[in-house]
């Protein structure tokens, strides 16, 4: 059985992520412990100094990495957040630095994630692990909104029972993750042993991930790196965004980039990842004036080609074998869409 979680409204964008490493740290600042009598999941959470006089809303959707703010004003409403003997329902209520607020979290339900039989494209496959190249549209696991057609659906099919189950039920196997409409290499483990070692090589930033992409404008420069610290966006949480001193939250980020070809408009690019944070590679470059094509959310609503989704692409992947010890290589080719507009823009 699989844990689903009943805030239904969670936004897609939170669960999904460039390349990002999987793992599950707990919430920020917050201490998790039952609570039997309600039959929810109580966390107990301090209003931190830089949150002072902050609406009530705001400060647990900060707080609460996994709940978007319509999903927090939702617990308020329904009387889930207190403040000792006080009980909070009006989501504006501003807050003071210091005090201590007990979030009951409603226990998830239990479904059925099933294995599907859908066709993966297989670069690599031994017992103890699989590299795929993942195409635009498929999510890498399920979540809210997505529990069938998933990757994990189709690796639960092809795999059987041989997955990691270090990540749980929800997300076997699955050592780093793509966006959605990002297309290319990934690799999953078959056991816990080649989890820990893949896991242990990203953590290291190891793990060789380079990307193409073609992204808006002409780039000055031949090659470059951004080093700019990435967190949630502090309006929208659907976004995340490169954050000044007292912004909030980042981690450090960085981004190697060289241009394979210009086309005035457009250049297309080698992206290689140094750290793996969520949307990286889109939010980088779009911090510095040159967001992915096709990228709604980062760039310009509309593109000038008929895209769904942006043109990003993970080709290379290579590892350490955890098993050999041996270094391993692998490459997804370019989608037909993408070559397709490459040869446009060529002519």
């Amino acid at each position: 059985m699989i844990q689903k979680e009943q805030l239904e409204n969670i936004p897609d964008a939170e669960w999904i992520a460039d390349n990002e490493l999987i793992s599950d740290e707990e919430i920020p600042d917050a201490e998790t412990a039952e609570d039997p009598a309600a039959g929810d999941n109580s966390c107990t959470l301090t209003v931190p100094a830089e949150m002072n006089q902050k609406r009530l809303d705001v400060i647990l959707s900060e707080l609460l990495s996994d709940c978007s703010r319509s999903v927090c004003r939702k617990l308020i409403e329904d009387g889930r957040v207190r403040c000792a003997d006080t009980v909070y329902q009006k989501a504006g209520q501003k807050m003071r630095a210091g005090e201590i607020l007990t979030v009951s979290i409603p226990k998830p339900e239990e479904i059925n994630i099933e294995a599907e039989d859908i066709p993966l494209d297989i670069l690599y496959e031994d017992d103890d692990v699989i590299v795929v190249n993942k195409p635009k549209g498929m999510v890498v696991h399920p979540a809210p909104g997505h529990y069938s057609g998933t990757l994990v659906n189709a690796l639960m099919y092809h795999c059987k029972d041989s997955l990691s189950g270090i990540n749980g039920v929800l997300r076997p196997g699955i050592v780093h993750r793509i966006d959605r409409d990002t297309t290319g290499s990934l690799v999953i483990a078959k056991n816990d042993a080649a989890h820990v070692s893949l896991s242990a090589q990203l953590k290291e930033h190891s793990i060789n991930r380079r990307y193409r992409a073609i992204v808006h404008g002409n780039l000055p420069q031949d090659e470059g790196v951004i080093d700019a610290p990435i967190g949630r966006h502090p309006q929208d949480r659907k976004k995340m965004a490169v954050l000044r001193p007292g912004q909030g939250t980042s981690r450090d980020a960085v981004t190697h980039y060289t241009v394979l070809e210009r086309f005035g408009q457009f250049t297309y690019i080698e992206c290689r990842l140094e750290t793996g944070r969520t949307h990286q590679i889109r939010v980088h470059m779009a911090h510095i004036g040159h967001p992915v094509l096709g990228d709604a959310v980062y760039g310009p609503k509309k593109a000038p080609y008929a895209l769904e989704g942006q043109t990003l692409h993970a080709m290379v992947l290579g590892f350490i074998h955890p098993s050999t010890g041996q270094y391993m290589e692998f490459q997804a080719p370019l989608p037909e869409y993408f070559e397709q507009l490459l040869r446009k823009m060529r002519s």
